[in-house]
């Protein structure tokens, strides 16, 4: 798979700045045919507010949608286009209604469903955020087994491989680390064995799959630890209760990235920490509270960290932030 920069294309979309009279069309034409390849239609009496963005790479379509209720549909004519893709589709949060094969399935916040983009199919936007993959279909049929089958069965939210996939696409999305064209390509690979992992219970993985689970939960780990950092009695033990895993299989996660947990743990407390003292009201403050904020319960050890990590002590910091204003 190439790797460079002409390899990654990011469109947006919004009707926020249209005048109201030609939103509608423009959406049709310039979102609906030219670049989804579907028909819109709008359901609600209320003027149409639209804002999308699509990612694309080799081997991976990517469409955030937020607006007023509407319906996609992908008719025979749409079919023309060749996309042979699978398409994932989650709401997170909201409601989605789809339609293929005959079969109707409404989506609530956190499930997801896999669709043919080679039929036709009717896919109802009712409120929230609605996410879309576009998968080859020949990748997943590598790693899947009768893949037609699986489509139109819902995902619950509380499958754990769902959670996983779901949890590492929010990671990759947030770091924007589609655009770094060096992790591209694996990137890419883990969600096609991500996907593969949700849709079937049984997947025909090769010896990617462990790396791709394997940095799923890396992701998710990261997660949970930088938004309870703070928590004084955060633990190895805590996480990997809260993670399903065992706490040596987290510390053998954390090492793969070059950072032990502690090490990841004290890092998010110390830069916090220094945030807080060079802030517009870290004078105010006194540094033990700041070191019982972020999550020391040991001032002089927080004295101490600081200063190795900083090169000067927390009051070194303060005065010299002082001085320099």
């Amino acid at each position: 798979m190439p790797t460079d920069a002409a390899d990654f294309a990011s469109y947006r979309f919004s009707t926020r700045d249209l005048p109201e009279r030609i939103r509608l069309p423009l959406w049709r034409e310039h979102f609906g045919r030219c670049v989804v390849h579907a028909d819109i239609e709008p359901l609600s009496n209320t003027p149409i507010q639209a804002d999308a963005s699509l990612r694309t790479i080799q081997g991976l379509r990517i469409l955030a949608l937020k607006g007023t209720s509407m319906r996609f549909e992908r008719s025979r004519a749409s079919l023309a286009d060749g996309d042979d893709s699978i398409g994932v589709i989650f709401c997170s949060p909201g409601r989605s209604r789809l339609s293929q094969r005959g079969h109707d399935v409404e989506l609530r916040a956190g499930d997801a469903i896999a669709i043919l983009h080679s039929e036709a199919a009717s896919v109802t936007y009712v409120d929230g955020l609605q996410l879309g993959l576009a998968v080859p279909r020949a990748e997943l049929e590598q790693r899947v087994s009768g893949v037609e089958s699986l489509v139109m069965q819902p995902i619950g939210r509380r499958k754990e491989a769902f959670r996983l996939f779901a949890a590492y696409l929010k990671s990759v999305l947030k770091a924007r680390a589609l655009t770094a064209p060096k992790l591209r390509h694996t990137i890419v690979t883990h969600i096609h064995d991500l996907v593969a992992l949700a849709i079937d219970e049984c997947p025909a993985l090769g010896e990617s799959s462990a790396s791709a689970v394997m940095a799923a939960r890396h992701n998710a780990a990261l997660d949970y630890i930088t938004l309870h950092f703070q928590e004084p009695g955060l633990s190895v033990q805590t996480v990997a209760r809260c993670q399903g895993i065992s706490p040596r299989y987290l510390q053998r996660l954390m090492a793969s990235s070059g950072a032990s947990f502690t090490e990841r743990l004290n890092e998010l407390r110390l830069q916090r920490a220094l945030e807080l003292l060079t802030g517009s009201h870290g004078g105010s403050q006194r540094i033990s509270d700041i070191a019982l904020e972020v999550g020391f319960s040991d001032v002089s050890h927080f004295n101490r960290s600081f200063r190795i990590r900083f090169g000067d002590s927390p009051r070194g910091v303060r005065l010299a932030r002082k001085v320099a204003s």
